[in-house]
């Protein structure tokens, strides 16, 4: 079993951090270099969607993963790996507020009413603003771990939201296998944690105060 020491650890935070800041480099360079294509405002809008998407399945995995391989100190990436997924849901956002709306937000919100896949989008990204906002450690206490717990369980609800949201977006092209890989991955990790949380108490070996 791989048990990293503090130093150990640190290091792979660190280059963790660095990993997960790269697309968004990579984009940043794309725009300064003009090679974001034709439709500058698609490839972003597709770029910041399917990085969501990517930190979504990486923090959802990290639970499985710790418990497949006995390394409970994939949890203290967690809580980077989400922050990552609503950095680039923020991101995904907002090129959809400024350059199809121009931050008028009355419009956008008409938008968001008027077409379902954009309302189901616009849900997740705002249920996944309190989680960002709680992820610190005094929030943990300030809430109290069963209650933060509870409130970090959305993601629940944020994944398959986010799910529905790509089908719907990619429904217009009759493309459907990038929505299918997506579901079949979130399908597995959540269906992995249903499975052992209806088993018998003595099949968790493992148990910490946040196993969401």
């Amino acid at each position: 079993m791989f048990n990293p020491t503090p130093r150990q650890l640190k290091a792979i935070k660190g280059l963790f951090f660095v990993a997960a800041l790269l697309p968004f480099v990579r984009l940043l360079v794309f725009a300064f270099t003009d090679r974001l294509g034709a439709n500058p405002i698609e490839f972003i809008t597709r770029n910041t969607g399917d990085w969501t998407l990517y930190f979504l399945c990486i923090t959802l995995a990290l639970t499985p993963l710790r418990r497949l391989l006995n390394w409970n100190w994939l949890l203290r990436l967690r809580r980077m790996a989400g922050l990552f997924t609503f950095f680039h849901a923020v991101l995904h956002f907002t090129t959809f507020l400024w350059f199809d709306h121009f931050f008028d937000v009355a419009e956008m919100l008409k938008d968001v009413l008027k077409r379902p896949f954009i309302t189901v989008g616009f849900v997740a990204f705002v249920l996944l603003i309190p989680l960002a906002l709680t992820s610190t450690n005094g929030m943990v206490k300030r809430l109290g771990g069963r209650r933060w717990l509870w409130l970090h369980r959305t993601i629940y609800v944020i994944a398959p939201l986010t799910i529905l949201h790509f089908w719907w977006m990619k429904a217009g092209k009759s493309d459907f296998a990038e929505p299918i890989l997506f579901g079949a991955v979130i399908a597995l990790l959540l269906g992995m944690r249903l499975y052992w949380k209806l088993q018998p108490a003595k099949a968790h070996p493992i148990k910490g105060r946040h196993t969401a």
